[in-house]
């Protein structure tokens, strides 16, 4: 299928290369600081980046990689979860780059031995977009990655990132709740803070205080108290969060409950009467309880006070211009746990077209599992049990899994199966 290409064609980048090149760009760069300053104004170097930026916008790029090599340069946009190989430059140009980059981030154009950190604010057809630049010395030059943040791109409601409406509406109820624990779990990439951010939104008025503390700030939003963590000054998770504690809030978001302190001072938040959201890093979202329990928390505080866990996952959605029916293999109907006679309509795949980019997909759909944490659950936590038996009882109680969440996406034409073999697991 189209989408298993690993390179993009991008001619708007070929163009400026090649001007770049024939300009004699990077042909007698050194190492001292003005110089690379001098390279990095250049008009070749100056639009061969913004070359390179503006296309990962237009392409909704999340990350832009600029990776030196021994005879080249690579350049690769991830676009929906997937990395996509646009360019290719000569070895000449590694420096050109770097040091336009680290002009534009306010970085040390003459260090490249240590990994530097910075960021890139633009503004690209009326929209701003802010870029997080990392640099990482490498044997043949430095290796840069630029995470694309847009901030027009966050405007989500909870039903627009893929949720049935009814499991929106449990959501909408637990985040309404005065006080308690609710939890977003996933591997990194599955758009957990993505989701928070989207509970915030519904709780953002004025009556409600809301404070987040972060690693790193990846959105400044309006009405929202923004923390950004910094190790390097011993401002950590579960320092920031005792200092939160007393400036009166309602509702608090730790980016990440990373070590038995946070956990233990969220679950003190929780209970003294607040509300707070915060992710971890587990396969479903039993597991998310269970992983409490293993920081050493006690087993009726994480019964008393987490209200839910929400694991999730992010599916390619097909393109809607031209995904195609075909006839369901006998691998796909064992993976969808259905026969031919019980599908409703075709199966859709990928096919690939110029809207999409001839990848076959466009944009991404989340795939949810929602455990409420209900009076038959709490004493199965206070005696510890483990997934297994959370999980049975889970189901017992109506909890949809991951998989049969991208099942109903799958026969509804909005993913395809391959993509949700990918990123579920079947656990029956």
């Amino acid at each position: 299928m189209a989408e298993q290409s690993p390179q993009l064609a991008v001619q708007a980048l070929a163009d400026a290369f090649a001007q770049a090149k024939q300009a004699g760009v990077g042909a007698e760069a050194g190492k001292d600081s003005d110089k690379l300053v001098e390279l990095a104004s250049q008009a070749p170097v100056v639009r061969l980046v913004d070359t390179v930026l503006l296309e990962a916008v237009n392409r909704r790029a999340s990350d832009v990689h600029l990776e030196a090599f021994e005879k080249d340069v690579h350049i690769r946009y991830r676009i929906d979860g997937r990395c996509y190989q646009v360019a290719q430059p000569p070895k000449s140009l590694a420096l050109a780059l770097a040091s336009r980059v680290k002009v534009l981030a306010s970085l040390d154009v003459a260090e490249s031995r240590l990994p530097q950190d910075g960021r890139i604010l633009l503004a690209v057809q009326g929209r701003q977009i802010d870029l997080r630049v990392s640099t990482l010395p490498t044997m043949y030059g430095e290796s840069i990655v630029l995470r694309v943040l847009d901030r027009g791109a966050l405007e989500l409601t909870l039903g627009q990132l893929g949720m049935a409406e009814a499991m929106e509406q449990v959501v909408e109820e637990l985040i309404a709740r005065p006080h308690g624990l609710l939890l977003v779990t996933g591997p990194t990439g599955a758009g957990k803070t993505t989701t928070l951010y989207a509970c915030l939104a519904k709780l953002n008025r004025p009556e409600v205080k809301l404070i987040t503390t972060e690693d790193p700030v990846e959105y400044d939003i309006a009405g929202l108290v923004q923390v950004a963590v910094n190790p390097k000054i011993e401002l950590h998770f579960s320092t920031a969060l005792r200092s939160i504690l007393r400036h009166d809030p309602d509702v608090i978001m730790v980016g990440e409950i990373r070590d038995q302190e946070t956990a233990r001072i969220a679950v003190q938040a929780a209970l003294t009467g607040h509300m707070v959201f915060s992710t971890l890093h587990t396969n479903d979202a039993p597991g998310a309880v269970t992983r409490l329990l293993d920081m050493g928390l006690e087993p009726f505080l994480v019964s008393s006070t987490v209200t839910g866990v929400l694991a999730q996952r992010l599916v390619r959605t097909l393109c809607s211009d031209c995904r195609a029916p075909y006839e369901a293999t006998a691998e796909d109907l064992a993976a969808l746990r259905v026969t031919k006679a019980q599908l409703a309509q075709p199966l859709m795949r990928a096919v690939g077209c110029e809207r999409c980019q001839g990848i076959g997909y466009r944009g991404r759909a989340g795939l949810f599992e929602l455990l409420v944490l209900t009076e038959r659950l709490r004493p199965l936590v206070v005696a510890h049990a483990d997934v297994s038996g959370l999980r049975r009882q889970a189901h017992a109680q109506g909890m949809r899994s991951l998989r049969d969440d991208g099942v109903a996406k799958v026969l509804a034409g909005v993913t395809s199966v391959e993509e949700m073999v990918r990123e579920t697991q079947d656990y029956e």
